[in-house]
């Protein structure tokens, strides 16, 4: 399919900015109690492991989303998806789509791959020419 190969840039940039997105929204439930918010929309409180999840979560995706510092919020997303992973679904079984962590897995990889990459061109820290900043 190299027809799409022109497009690897600015499918990236939707990639990024879709994955950073669907995060943020994770921690806007949890710190804000929008889009369904915690149990009956509720929130959970800022100093516990879900609070400082949600923190991770909103703030972490909205940097990969706009790719400003992308590469060291997307390597913290990473840890803590893999952490959530390890911590909440592996013990309630050997896969993870036997155990619920479908979601936890692909977010670890999918932070762990942006991480290697980088925001790339189409991003803030591209638009402010500082590939220090991604």
């Amino acid at each position: 399919m190299r027809w799409l190969s022109p497009w690897s840039d600015p499918l990236w940039a939707v990639f990024r900015v879709v994955v950073g997105f669907l995060f943020a929204c994770h921690g806007a439930q949890k710190l804000l109690g929008v889009l369904g918010g915690v149990g009956n929309g509720g929130t959970v409180p800022l100093a516990s492991q879900l609070g400082l999840a949600g923190v991770i979560e909103l703030v972490g995706g909205l940097l990969v989303a706009v790719g400003f510092l992308g590469r060291y919020a997307a390597f913290i997303a990473s840890g803590e998806m893999a952490a959530a992973y390890f911590m909440t679904h592996q013990p309630r079984g050997g896969l993870p789509i036997q155990n619920g962590g479908e979601l936890a897995a692909l977010y670890a990889f999918a932070f762990l791959y942006i991480a290697a990459r980088g925001s790339g061109r189409w991003s803030l820290a591209g638009a402010l020419r500082r590939p220090d900043l991604d």
